[in-house]
Parts: structure tokens; sequence; C-alpha cells
């Protein structure tokens, strides 16, 4: 049995950790509003590793936000080498400011010239130094139907409600479902458990790298299949594409070769992670209806 604090418990990565563990019989959870941890409180909760949800997009956030994270995850840091707990911290691929030509190997720590990024990776380079018992994951943009940082529960409700969705088409990712990160988390921290030795960097993100754009417009395409097979007609919003790096798209791709020989765990298609989403978005919608009953709206 492994016992693990999860901390900022509306995150959409802490209520997929929920539902993982909800469905398994090795795994307890003790959930936290807060997003910190302190060494008295570890004392008394007893876990085997904390975890810390990922600062979603943190280019677009005010500095104070960035600083706080960052402060925050290093309280968790004391604490743990206080008690002598593992710490799970989830990162955001976009430290990786500049992108690579080719997919980022764990090894290579980010180097951005952004202030805060660089906040965020002295963070890293504090934990790495001060406690071998550390998981840094790496990720690419997380979606998820809710939560906070969700993304995919945003671009639904926009395009539902007929609103245009502006989206980047010259930044390159590998958009990652929180369902199957928890699924991994959970997965690696049991063999950690076991004795595995394999604490470090690893990235975790899912397959067929694509844009903003091109996964938005996949889910517009997505979602109007799905309404009509449910009888439902629907206008939904334009996908319009943005422009931020004007001469060459910019990939930020992350190389996950290394958790699937370490820990065997395979990349989710982030395709199917979304019509899988969809099923159960539909399924909220309309219940066990095949189509909606004369006279409902959208």
């Amino acid at each position: 049995m492994v016992k693990l604090l999860i901390l900022d418990a509306g995150h959409c990565l802490s209520l997929a950790l929920v539902r993982e563990a909800g469905r398994r019989s090795d795994t307890r959870l003790v959930v936290e509003s807060a997003t910190e941890v302190t060494s008295e409180r570890l004392a008394e909760v007893a876990p085997d590793a904390v975890v810390v949800p990922p600062l979603s997009h943190p280019l677009s956030l005010a500095p104070a936000a960035v600083e706080a994270h960052a402060e925050a995850v290093e309280t968790c840091l004391e604490a743990c080498l206080s008690q002598d707990v593992a710490l799970v911290w989830c990162v955001s691929d976009e430290l990786y400011e500049d992108g690579f030509n080719e997919p980022i190997d764990e090894h290579l720590v980010p180097a951005p010239r952004d202030t805060c990024l660089r906040r965020l990776v002295q963070t890293g380079d504090r934990i790495r130094a001060e406690y071998h018992r550390h998981l840094i994951v790496r990720l690419g943009p997380l979606f998820a139907l809710e939560g906070s940082h969700a993304w995919l529960n945003g671009i639904i409700d926009r395009l539902i409600a007929g609103e245009n969705v502006r989206a980047a088409e010259d930044v390159i990712f590998c958009p990652t479902s929180a369902d199957a990160v928890a699924l991994a988390l959970i997965g690696m921290l049991q063999q950690l458990g076991c004795g595995a030795n394999a604490w470090g960097a690893y990235h975790l993100a899912g397959t067929e790298p694509v844009s903003a754009f091109g996964f938005t417009s996949m889910v517009r395409t997505l979602l109007v299949t799905y309404l009509e097979g449910r009888g439902e007609t629907l206008a939904p919003g334009r996908v319009e594409a943005l422009s931020h790096h004007h001469d060459a798209k910019l990939h930020r791709v992350l190389n996950c070769r290394r958790v699937l020989d370490v820990f065997g765990v395979h990349q989710k298609p982030w395709r199917l992670e979304v019509e899988r989403m969809l099923d159960a978005w539909c399924l909220t919608r309309y219940g066990d209806r095949a189509e909606p009953p004369e006279g409902d709206t959208p």
C-alpha cells in the first residue's frame, strides 16, 4: 500500500489522481486544498510521497504567481527533507522556452530566458542538489474535463456557447491527458515503494506532436460529430489561428523514452484520450439517452 499526500485539491491532476486511486486497492490518498505542506503536517499524515501538481502555462502568468508557486514547492522540499518523505513535482514543458529541433531528453535541464521560468528552474536545481528522493516530472500541456488548469473543458464550453477560440498554430507540443499522468505517477510510485532506485527527472507527454490550433480544431470536429450522433444540431464557435513565432515554428516535444525504459510507462495517444473524455462528457450531458428529447436546447 502506497500512501500519497496530494496538494492543490482542485487541480485537474489532483482530481485525476483521486479517480485513479478510487479504482485501486493499493493506493491511499490524503488530499489537501493547500499548495504547500509543513513538516508537522507530514509527521501527522506520514505519507510515502507528496505530489505537487504543475503550474500550467507559467509563461502567461504574473510573476507573483510564479514566485508563490516556487516558494511553495521549496517549502514542501524542506518539509520532505525533515521527514524523509519523497517529493514529486510536476512541471510544465514551457520551461523549455525556445524549444528544440529534436525531442527533448530528460538530462537537458531547461535554460529559459524568461525571469519567471528561470525562478522555477532554480527550484528544480535546489531539489536535485538537496534531496535524492525526488521525481521531477515534466509534462506536456495537460487536458481534462474538470478542475483547474484542465484546458479541454474550457475549449468545449466556449465552442458550445458559440464563441470563437483562438489558439497558436506555430508552437508544437504533445498534449497530455491528466488521467494518463495520474495512472503513470501512481505506477511509478508503486515501483519506487517496492525498492526501485529510480529517482530523478522524467518526461511524460502524449503521442503525436500538434499545435494548440490543431488540437483545438480536432476537439471542435469531434464535438460536432458526437453531438450530431446524439441528434443535436450545433453551430459551434470557430477556431482562429494565432502566430507568435513568425520566422519558424517552435517545437517543444518531450522525449519520453526514459519513463518507458525505467518504469514501463507508455505515452497515451492524445486523440484517443480526447475521444474518451468526450464520451464521458456526452454521458454527463445526455445521461443514457441516445439523443436529446424534443425541446432540449444545447
